[in-house]
């Protein structure tokens, strides 16, 4: 192939010639060959490129053919696509070798990439990078008893932190579901009436933890659900690679408020005493009590589904803040506007209802989330136009970051399920070994 005129330059890239002129090599708008009209020596030419004929004035290039062939078509046309049957993250290398971004690829192909960066990146933060642990050939036959050491630790941190790693994390992450349900129903039923029943006894009576509410069976079940999700925190916390982040983790934030108020209470108790007026009064009890709440989210250790809830929310705060810009500007107008058609003017009724600016901000949010719970509405024709206009604009607004939303969604749950598919290669081998 050649472009231009003039003294010809060969590029040599995989076998496949491509003849270029000096003065279109000068303001080439690939970087590295355009870095070769600036080469004043034979090793600087070298440092750019793979081989260099003198006679012939040929540039060699160990790179794809094809891949180099798709990248011309760029520089001829200005569209710049994949290769088909050609691996994205291959391609991507070759774009980077060149001298080209991910942004210079077409949109259809820009989210392909992004698709693919996102499960290698899955990969390798959840695995070691490779020859990490083998150490090379110069290490095989001489491992070090602290190397086999880290590496029970690895295999009993991926047993508490990931459900599919190996049967015994399965077998401890049913055991932990089953905890966290019987624990869950504990707490549901403790507030029913016919719980209270038979002993006569109050809410807060119900919240105390005295020696004979231990005894009972319900006082049982809940010290071995506190005691075993204990022991699973502690060893989980001893296991950790580090122990700051751990400390850091949302999920294990949650443990620690689904546990200590257990503690609290009892210590509350035994020093406070059982008649006191703190005890007496109960409500920091019952607080801490509904706290083990929280052991529901514990779940989302082994269900992909509130993992990918989860890292949706971390991904898209943009996105929410956004959609919480637009319900409080919305809310702001339509509040103020309500108030004035309702209330403010003197048309003959007065809606007492709509009092202030903050009571018509309840309105406004029920209406533009379309609950309309009945318990407010305008009775002015103003009122009602203006009503009609604010369920509307509530419905456009909610769904503009929707979309957004949702893209992530998808792309959180497939990075999810392809590292448990992974964990369960791992297993299957585990199962055949």
């Amino acid at each position: 192939m050649n472009f231009g005129r003039g003294p010809p330059v060969v590029l040599n890239v995989g076998g496949t010639r491509y003849s270029f002129s000096r003065e279109v090599l000068k303001d080439f708008p690939l970087r590295r060959v355009s870095r070769l009209h600036g080469c004043l020596s034979e090793q600087d030419v070298l440092e750019v490129c793979d081989d260099y004929d003198r006679e012939r004035n040929e540039y060699f290039f160990d790179r794809h053919s094809e891949a180099f062939g798709f990248i011309m078509l760029y520089v001829r046309h200005g569209h710049l696509r994949f290769v088909p049957h050609m691996c994205e993250l291959s391609f991507y290398n070759e774009m980077i070798y060149w001298g080209l971004e991910g942004s210079h690829l077409d949109y259809c192909c820009q989210r392909r990439l992004d698709d693919r960066m996102s499960e290698t990146c899955t990969y390798y933060t959840a695995e070691e990078p490779p020859g990490a642990a083998a150490g090379g050939p110069e290490g095989k036959g001489r491992r070090p008893a602290a190397a086999e050491g880290g590496k029970w630790l690895e295999r009993m941190r991926r047993t508490f932190e990931e459900p599919t790693s190996s049967v015994a994390a399965q077998v401890l992450a049913t055991v932990s579901i089953l905890f966290v349900i019987v624990s869950m129903v504990v707490l549901c039923a403790s507030t029913l009436p016919e719980w209270r029943a038979p002993e006569n006894r109050s809410v807060e009576e119900q919240s105390r933890y005295t020696a004979e509410s231990v005894r009972e069976p319900s006082g049982i079940i809940e010290a071995i659900c506190i005691g075993w999700f204990t022991a699973e925190c502690i060893v989980r916390f001893i296991v950790s690679k580090n122990k700051c982040e751990f400390v850091r983790r949302p999920l294990n934030i949650i443990d620690l408020l689904a546990i200590t108020p257990y503690y609290i209470s009892v210590l509350m108790t035994v020093f406070t005493g059982e008649n006191s007026q703190l005890q007496r009064a109960g409500v920091t009890l019952r607080v801490l009590r509904m706290m083990r709440i929280f052991w529901v989210i514990k779940l989302a250790r082994h269900f992909i589904g509130l993992q990918t809830l989860g890292l949706t929310l971390k991904r898209c705060y943009r996105e929410m803040v956004m959609l919480l810009v637009f319900i409080c500007v919305a809310m702001a107008i339509f509040s103020a506007l309500s108030q004035l058609l309702e209330n403010g003017l003197d048309l003959g009724t007065k809606n007492k209802d709509y009092a202030s600016i903050p009571a018509a901000c309840w309105w406004v949010i029920i209406s533009m989330t379309t609950v309309g719970y009945g318990d407010m509405c305008p009775i002015t024709v103003p009122g009602r136009i203006l009503g009609g206009i604010c369920v509307v604009s509530g419905i456009v607004l909610l769904a503009l970051p929707i979309t957004f939303i949702y893209h992530s969604f998808v792309q959180c749950y497939h990075e999810l399920k392809f590292r448990s598919a992974r964990y369960s290669r791992s297993l299957s081998a585990e199962f055949l070994n």
